[in-house]
C-alpha cells in the first residue's frame, strides 16, 4: 500500500468530558485537558451536587446528538452515567469512552445526594472502552473496578497508588491518560 502524502491526516474523533459530581476544578486533568485543547467540549448539567441520573442521562443524548462520533471522557460519577446511558440509547452514537476511576455507586463510601445512578450497569458497552483505576481509590476498590471493566468489555489500565485520580492525586496534565484518549479518538 503507497502512502498518499497529498492526502489529509485523518482527524480525530471529537471528545466529550463528564466530570463527575461537583463538576470538575480547574486543577483537575479534565479542565487542564480542555484549556490546552479547545476542541474538548464539557457537558454541564443542571446539578453537579444533587443530581439525578435520568437528567444527566438527556444532557448526555442531547450532546451526543450534537457531537456524532464522540469519546466520552468520564470521571468518578460520570462512568456510571456513561453505562446508564448506554443500556438505553442503543449503539453506534459514539466512537470509544475513557472511564477514569469509576465510583461505586453501590458501595458505602459513594456520596449521598446523588439519585439513580445504583445500581450499577453491569453489561457490555456497545463501543471501544478503557477504565482506569487506582489501587488506593476511596470510592471504588481495585477489585470492583476490575468487576466493572469486565462486565462492560473494557480494557483496564490501574495506575497504581493515585486516589481518586483527581486534582487531588497531583497527575497535573495526567500526560499518560492523554496519551489513552488519543487512542480512543484515531479511526
Amino acid at each position: 500500500m503507497e502512502l498518499d502524502l497529498n492526502r489529509p491526516p485523518d482527524p480525530l474523533a471529537p471528545v466529550l468530558i463528564l466530570p463527575g459530581l461537583f463538576n470538575s476544578g480547574p486543577e483537575h486533568w479534565q479542565s487542564r485537558w480542555e484549556s490546552a485543547h479547545p476542541e474538548l467540549h464539557r457537558v454541564m448539567q443542571d446539578d453537579w451536587e444533587h443530581p439525578r441520573c435520568a437528567d444527566w442521562i438527556a444532557r448526555l443524548d442531547a450532546a451526543i446528538l450534537a457531537t456524532p462520533d464522540a469519546v466520552l471522557v468520564a470521571h468518578s460519577s460520570s462512568c456510571a452515567l456513561v453505562a446508564h446511558w448506554a443500556s438505553t440509547a442503543g449503539s453506534g452514537r459514539v466512537r470509544a469512552a475513557l472511564l477514569v476511576a469509576p465510583s461505586d455507586t453501590e458501595a458505602a463510601s459513594y456520596p449521598a445526594g446523588p439519585t439513580g445512578f445504583a445500581p450499577m450497569p453491569l453489561h457490555q458497552l456497545p463501543f471501544p472502552s478503557v477504565v482506569v483505576a487506582s489501587t488506593d481509590d476511596p470510592y471504588v476498590t481495585a477489585e470492583r473496578a476490575r468487576t466493572f471493566a469486565e462486565a462492560w468489555g473494557s480494557r483496564l489500565v490501574i495506575v497504581g497508588d493515585a486516589g481518586h485520580i483527581n486534582s487531588q492525586s497531583g497527575l497535573g496534565d495526567w500526560p499518560a491518560g492523554f496519551a489513552l484518549l488519543q487512542e480512543l479518538r484515531r479511526p
